[in-house]
């Protein structure tokens, strides 16, 4: 009876058995697999791993290495304006908000539907911190989008036109979380305000939203231009939310000789600091 004999590489590892497993890994799609069964394999002979300790090794190397680039893949896609992290951000000029947006980095809250806001005047660093959960968020395995309040609205008012405003909105569901950028820096007109509220409308309790603004609540019915659609739409945000108000001068200021920055002044006629 033949029977085909099957070389040794000097690692112990015979060639066919090489070969099967390129062939295998590929079949998978994950080629990845021959690079750490390759590497793996020695220091499991050597140690006395089982079977199942070396295939859960080898495994783990590639689930890690696939999350890693589907990480990126997510972050690419979700529009930041750049990639930011809470390592990178000066808590030094907003102490309080360290231990909560620490434990916000966890992802927690999007597990439970949860919604953060980020308050205060410009420059303190809402942008940085949004994006900075939207990348922990991507990393940790959820779909996200980031735009500024006025590029939704616009999003969403061709949607409407295009009569396709609650696919839209159905598709966007399906991300688990949804960044809206400098809400009140441009006033939006009643009836994007009301497709806005539409999109609030449609997440709550479904899915996340972080949304940053230079004014607090009470200013929102004039960038929004109907104090019912503002209240209502705070309603839902706030209902299961985590507000942070920062504080301080704009670190953009910082070593130039300005003090503060003027004063916000709503449509109502308040005035902000």
């Amino acid at each position: 009876m033949a029977t085909t004999k099957s070389t040794t590489t000097s690692a112990g590892t015979s060639t066919e058995s090489v070969k099967q497993i390129t062939y295998l890994a590929a079949a998978l799609k994950a080629p990845r697999i021959t690079e750490a069964a390759a590497r793996l394999a020695d220091q499991a002979r050597d140690a006395g791993w089982t079977h199942e300790d070396y295939l859960a090794a080898v495994l783990e190397r590639e689930v890690s290495a696939r999350n890693a680039s589907g990480a990126q893949l997510r972050i690419r896609a979700a529009g930041f304006p750049g990639v930011k992290t809470l390592e990178d951000f000066d808590f030094d000029a907003q102490p309080a908000a360290r231990q909560q947006l620490g434990a916000l980095a966890s992802g927690g809250f999007l597990t439970e539907a949860r919604n953060v806001v980020l308050l205060g005047p410009p420059g303190t660093g809402k942008t940085h911190l949004a994006t900075a959960l939207g990348v922990s968020a991507a990393r940790h395995g959820h779909r996200v989008l980031f735009a500024t309040a006025t590029d939704w609205v616009t999003r969403l008012t061709d949607a409407h036109r295009a009569g396709r405003l609650p696919q839209e909105l159905a598709r966007l569901r399906r991300y688990g979380l949804i960044i809206v950028d400098e809400v009140g820096y441009l006033p939006i007109e009643q009836d994007a305000a009301n497709l806005f509220f539409q999109l609030v409308s449609s997440r709550y309790e479904h899915a996340s939203l972080i949304l940053t603004s230079n004014l607090p609540f009470s200013g929102w019915g004039g960038v929004f231009g109907d104090q019912a659609v503002a209240a209502a739409m705070i309603d839902r945000i706030v209902h299961h939310a985590d507000v942070l108000t920062l504080k301080g001068a704009s670190y953009r200021l910082r070593g130039r000789g300005i003090d503060s920055l003027p004063s916000i002044r709503t449509t109502t006629g308040q005035t902000e600091s």
